[in-house]
Order: C-alpha cells, then sequence, then structure tokens
C-alpha cells in the first residue's frame, strides 16, 4: 500500500452516523451545482436494513433540490458505502453504485471526511453548519495525505437551514 492510497476508518458506529450533516466542503461534482448552498444530508436506516441517503440543497438558480439514495455496505465493512441514486427500479443495474468511504471521524461523530478511492471526491461534512479552521485544516491534511488535490475545493455557503419538505413541495 503506498502513502497515497485511499484508507477507509477501520469500524464506522452506522447507528451513530445516522442523522443529519451539513456539507462544510467538497471537491467538484458533475451533479451539484459550484454555486448550491445550505446542502445538507441525512442518513437513516430504511425497513431492508439499507441506508436511506437525502441530499438537499438550494441550487444556483435558488430553487430547493433532492436527491434520495440508498447505501449498503461494501462487504462487511460499514465505514465503506456502495451508494446509488438511481431511481428505485434501475437500482439492479450494474456498476450504477458509486464508493463512499469514511476517511475519518471524530470519536464524537461531530466531523467526518469522505471520499472515493479514485481520489475523484471528497466532502467535509458537520454535524453544525460550519467548523473552525483549526477542525478543517486538520481534517483536509488528512486528504492530502490520502493523496486528494484540493485546488479546487469548495467551501458553498450554509445558513445553517435545512431545506424543508415544504420547500421542495412548493
Amino acid at each position: 500500500m503506498s502513502e497515497n492510497d485511499v484508507t477507509a476508518i477501520p469500524h464506522l458506529d452506522l447507528e451513530r452516523y445516522l442523522g443529519d450533516w451539513f456539507e462544510v466542503g467538497r471537491l467538484p461534482l458533475k451533479f451539484e451545482d459550484r454555486g448550491a448552498r445550505d446542502i445538507t444530508a441525512s442518513y437513516s436506516i430504511d425497513d431492508d436494513g439499507s441506508v436511506r441517503v437525502d441530499n438537499r440543497c438550494i441550487n444556483e438558480e435558488g430553487s430547493p433540490t433532492q436527491a434520495i439514495g440508498r447505501a449498503v455496505p461494501d462487504g462487511d465493512s460499514t465505514s465503506r458505502l456502495k451508494v446509488s441514486f438511481l431511481p428505485e427500479g434501475l437500482r439492479w443495474i450494474p456498476f450504477t453504485t458509486a464508493d463512499y468511504w469514511v476517511l475519518r471521524i471524530d470519536g464524537e461523530y461531530r466531523y467526518a471526511l469522505v471520499g472515493t478511492p479514485d481520489h475523484k471526491y471528497l466532502w467535509l461534512l458537520a454535524r453544525d453548519p460550519g467548523v473552525s479552521q483549526e477542525v478543517e485544516e486538520e481534517y483536509l491534511a488528512e486528504a492530502r495525505r490520502q493523496g486528494f488535490n484540493l485546488g479546487e475545493w469548495i467551501r458553498p455557503v450554509q445558513s445553517g437551514t435545512k431545506v424543508s419538505d415544504e420547500a421542495l413541495a412548493d
């Protein structure tokens, strides 16, 4: 294993990980506007035992958007998940899942660094809409250690407001 291999944490307590997270920063995504704001991810357990992923934000045009996905552990590791955002009826199609690896998390489950083993995607998540510069630098140092290029790091605006079901229904 080389110094720049992406490594997930050895164990993730999935029950403690569930709930709401604010996106503090990310690498660019083809499916999310660079100017999106108030980005959140909510994780819960579905009836079938998989993890329901509910991503919400305000896009660049000022409209609320939502993407619902399903995640399952990759093998026996809860810190490495496979996620699909395809409609439920199409999730059987091969090669339509994405890696979601938890690379670092604090003992209180307040901050999480999540990335993909190909170094393409990376997120810094927090239970609150912001983190101290010290915490961000600590987590980004881990990302660099694992070989991520942070030259295009995006820090979305976070007002602390989550996109509501009512806003999505309008």
